[in-house]
């Protein structure tokens, strides 16, 4: 087997990584719950999430990573447990799963960019229509398996020449788009408003709502990549001498100041335009017609400079979507390079192959194949379909389900329990550098060890009993 690859920089490391953290989550996704959940008393709540439990267990999936130098699956066995590699397997099964829809939604960026270049030159004109987009057969698998090539081309390439390389490029790029969007943000009418509901909080009201709290933890757990093998692989291209903790800190603040940019960002046209509040508060809005729909919409009739601000924001999507679909194609690719010694290229687009089967079904399943629309789940999962809303469509609704609800949690559950009860303190201590200077494990090390040994399975074990009760990630 050839020697394996490696970042060549710190920096790359962590903008790859931030880059896989940092997704249409961060975008969409956290800016409307933390709208649900009343802004700033969830924002605090979630950051303490996150440096209670996201922190610890990014920095155990690089750290075991790392240590084993092989990619989810093959880890445990490196690591001297066989036995637990099915934990890996769940992994890499979410990340497929995960992947095989995700494109299909990335794809949107790419039509929502060329709408709106098109629409900076001759005039808005509200001429799409988004159901009939999105049940185009044809079209839906077009710009799904084009937004996966792309995805495939660059992992092709390799760690250094290929990841590394372009999210070195993607990222900055990323932080320029946001920055500009910020101060276009700061000309509207909103702005204040926007910043005052992030950073005021109103706890009594949140904490009379459970449910924001619920949030708030799984959010913190679902935003990093995390369970779903991406940062064990890019840990095992971590070179030795390079600090796990100080990487996991920088990766964790990109991530958090990329969503809460995003959050002023969006408020900030929210608390300027007031029908779309009531259209938000009315629970008529679902994440993606409002990143999709309403604001290609908002761009080009209320906000100042939109026939810049529209196509500009759909490359920061694209961006940000693309980071994200080249860790999870990654993982398979290393899985397949190290279990079977296969070409990188071979593997990566044997992958995206297999992947692509299953995110045709995806794209077709939004209305242009009926009975991939109202496909339901059957034998020992069928008790799962009155878990899935009947407004979201079938394959597609299915694999977003199982991923976010059974895939991710319960994988992140056991990697909790194996980093914190099987693998062995003396190994973390070292790979970790968190020592005092006679050896022994520092109090940081210390309190590392409680969160991922106690705090995670608990939390996410609590999540697991709510996805039981009824609660729903996806």
């Amino acid at each position: 087997m050839s020697q394996r690859d490696h970042w060549g920089s710190r920096l790359g490391f962590v903008l790859a990584a931030a880059g896989s953290a940092v997704g249409l989550g961060n975008l969409w996704k956290f800016p409307y719950i933390a709208w649900n959940n009343d802004g700033g008393a969830f924002v605090y709540v979630y950051l303490v999430c996150i440096a209670v439990i996201g922190l610890p267990l990014m920095m155990a999936e690089i750290m075991i990573g790392r240590r084993a130098q092989t990619s989810p699956v093959p880890a445990y066995g490196q690591l001297g447990f066989p036995k637990w590699a099915f934990v890996g397997w769940i992994g890499v099964a979410a990340g497929v799963i995960i992947l095989a829809f995700y494109v299909v939604i990335a794809g949107w960026s790419i039509s929502s960019f060329y709408n709106c270049l098109r629409w900076s030159f001759s005039g808005y004109h509200n001429d799409v229509d988004f159901g009939a987009f999105v049940g185009s057969g044809s079209t839906q698998i077009s710009l799904s398996l084009v937004f996966l090539f792309i995805t495939a081309i660059i992992v092709s390439r390799g760690v250094s020449k290929g990841i590394e390389k372009a999210t070195k490029i993607m990222m900055p790029v990323l932080f320029a788009i946001l920055l500009y969007l910020v101060i276009n943000s700061g000309f509207l009418d909103g702005f204040g408003k926007a910043f005052t509901f992030l950073l005021r909080p109103n706890f009594g009201e949140f904490f009379a709502h459970p449910h924001g709290i619920l949030e708030a933890l799984g959010h913190a757990f679902f935003t990093l990549s995390l369970g779903m093998g991406a940062m064990v692989t890019y840990g095992s291209y971590m070179s030795k001498g390079e600090s796990i903790t100080r990487s996991a800190i920088a990766i964790v603040v990109l991530d958090t100041v990329i969503a809460l940019t995003a959050c002023v960002i969006m408020y900030s046209i929210i608390f300027s335009v007031p029908e779309l509040q009531e259209r938000l508060r009315g629970g008529g809005m679902s994440t993606s017609s409002m990143l999709f729909v309403t604001l290609p919409e908002m761009f080009y009739t209320k906000v100042p400079g939109g026939v810049f601000v529209g196509p500009i924001f759909y490359i920061l999507v694209g961006f940000a979507a693309l980071t994200s679909t080249i860790s999870l194609l990654e993982v398979v690719t290393a899985l397949l390079v190290d279990k079977l010694n296969i070409p990188r290229t071979k593997a990566t687009f044997s992958a995206a192959g297999g992947i692509g089967v299953l995110t045709i079904g995806a794209a077709l399943s939004l209305g242009a194949s009926e009975f991939l629309t109202n496909m339901k789940l059957f034998g020992p999962l069928e008790w799962l379909n009155h878990k899935i809303t009947a407004d979201k469509a079938g394959v597609l609704a299915i694999l977003d389900h199982v991923s976010a609800n059974w895939f991710l949690p319960v994988g992140g559950f056991l990697f909790a329990i194996f980093v914190g009860w099987v693998f062995k303190k003396k190994d973390a201590v070292e790979e970790l550098e968190l020592q005092n200077a006679d050896g022994s494990p520092s109090f940081w090390f210390n309190a590392w060890y409680f969160a991922v040994k106690v705090i995670c399975p608990l939390v996410i074990g609590y999540i697991i009993f709510k996805v039981l009760k009824g609660a729903d990630f996806s």
